[in-house]
């Protein structure tokens, strides 16, 4: 596979302006298939903005947003999840009062090729019953498929989110800070998991433990004030001047 061909998501000169306020400036990324991407960056770098860019949820002032060949700039959510584009959110979205399983069979009827077919048995789908069975094996959670999803521990319920993205068959994932909130043990479960989703996937993550990003990542981006301010290999991005100014405050703080 040559590197052209293995760029799944791409973004050109991205630009997202919120009156006189610019949230992202002219910010390029490629994220491959087989490696998981960081984007890093303090507090207000715009690095949520990126994400929902990417995703859909906000629309772009200017740039283009690249799934494989396919120009989805001016596509909706939904669009872009056809399109193979899953992704998690800050803030966990599942149906509180309904178990693992019924959350993830929800998200696999969803994007299956008949989601609104109201009438008939929805258990004898055997492609959605197979995906959910999937999604929540991948995910650590088929032990607890019959839990009700308020009754799982926060990183479970982490994991259960993944689980749902998974259902759906994404070629891309996009993870928005999925480690947050986790004691050491839960996180550590969470990073074996994101590890494993680059498998045949390309995955971009949002995320502010250093410690999985460095672990985690094949390529690492960092954002400042809207702007990428380096980007490449891990260790090389760690050493970069401007990274250490942005998160230090003095290139001689870091070194």
């Amino acid at each position: 596979m040559t590197e052209a061909s293995s760029i799944a998501l791409r973004a050109i000169g991205l630009q997202k302006r919120f009156g006189g306020l610019t949230a992202v400036s002219d910010v390029s990324l490629d994220v491959h298939a087989g490696e998981i991407h960081a984007v890093i960056g303090p507090n207000g770098a715009g690095k949520s903005t990126l994400i929902n860019l990417l995703s859909g949820d906000l629309t772009p002032t200017g740039g283009e947003i690249l799934i494989e060949s396919r120009d989805v700039t001016r596509l909706a959510p939904d669009r872009r999840a056809r399109a193979g584009l899953g992704r998690s959110y800050q803030k966990t979205t599942i149906f509180p009062q309904f178990t693992a399983q019924e959350n993830v069979r929800l998200a696999a009827q969803a994007h299956a090729a008949s989601p609104l077919k109201m009438f008939g048995n929805v258990f004898s789908d055997k492609l959605v019953n197979r995906h959910t069975v999937e999604a929540l094996e991948q995910a650590g959670l088929a032990a607890r498929s019959r839990v009700i999803a308020t009754h799982l521990s926060h990183g479970e319920q982490r994991q259960l989110e993944i689980a749902m993205v998974l259902a759906t068959q994404p070629r891309i994932i996009l993870l928005d800070e999925p480690l947050a909130g986790m004691g050491q043990s839960e996180a550590r479960k969470v990073v074996d998991l994101i590890a494993s989703l680059k498998k045949a996937r390309a995955v971009l993550v949002v995320e502010h433990d250093m410690d999985a990003v460095f672990e985690l990542a094949d390529r690492l981006t960092v954002m400042a004030d809207g702007h990428v301010i380096a980007s490449g290999p891990p260790l090389a991005v760690r050493a970069d001047p401007a990274v250490r100014l942005a998160y230090l405050g003095t290139e001689e703080d870091a070194a």
